[in-house]
């Protein structure tokens, strides 16, 4: 299966997403860094997860809660939309150097690690029910609820902090761990609900 996806483009296809996933992610990142009023900031910066969902793009976070629903080399594609991510927001990110970046970098770098992971772990949630609304009701609404709400909380977004690391310029060893606790608690927050809801509903009446 692998070899044919490879030979007809798939994985192809999914950097292409996933590049300009990481591009619209890093416009929201950039208009948050632009406003005084932080949380003008919070609700423009919906315009990157509208982006993704609206044009079928692949971003991690939108896609790592369905994992527990795909077969497992499903996990590959994940990890491959990591690296398009990432690429994405580092081409935004050297071309849009930002002030704001640095001091935001530095206060992120500060926080425990244990903190870091669980404020992932809560962005996670947030990024599911978002996509999983959408997909479910094609509607934009929760994403209006739940970007701001993540960014005003101080939950943290693996793909948009790459976007913050790499504007600020900072590719230390420090940013690589950071940026790797904030990938695996994304990950158990947006594998949480799909996984917990096999269990916590009442099956399907059986008809006769």
């Amino acid at each position: 299966m692998s070899t044919t996806a490879n030979s007809d483009g798939r994985w192809g296809r999914i950097m292409i997403r996933s590049f300009l996933a990481g591009m619209a992610i890093s416009i929201g990142c950039c208009v948050y860094l632009s406003c005084d009023v932080k949380w003008v900031g919070a609700i423009l910066f919906s315009v990157g997860l509208l982006t993704v969902v609206a044009f079928g793009l692949d971003l991690y976070t939108g896609k790592v809660g369905y994992i527990v629903e795909n077969p497992p080399a499903f996990v590959l594609d994940v990890l491959l939309i990591i690296v398009g991510n990432f690429i994405g927001c580092l081409f935004v990110g050297l071309m849009m150097p930002y002030d704001a970046a640095g001091p935001l970098v530095d206060a992120k770098l500060d926080v425990e690690w244990y903190r870091v992971v669980f404020k992932g772990l809560m962005c996670g949630i947030l990024m599911f029910i978002a996509v999983d609304f959408y997909k479910q009701r094609k509607s934009f609404l929760a994403i209006f609820f739940c970007v701001p709400v993540f960014i005003l909380a101080g939950f943290e977004h693996s793909i948009a902090d790459m976007f913050y690391f790499c504007s600020a310029g900072v590719y230390t060893l420090d940013a690589l761990v950071f940026i790797v606790l904030v990938i695996i608690g994304n990950a158990i927050g947006g594998m949480l609900i799909p996984f917990c809801r096999r269990y916590m509903y009442e099956p399907p009446a059986e008809t006769a």
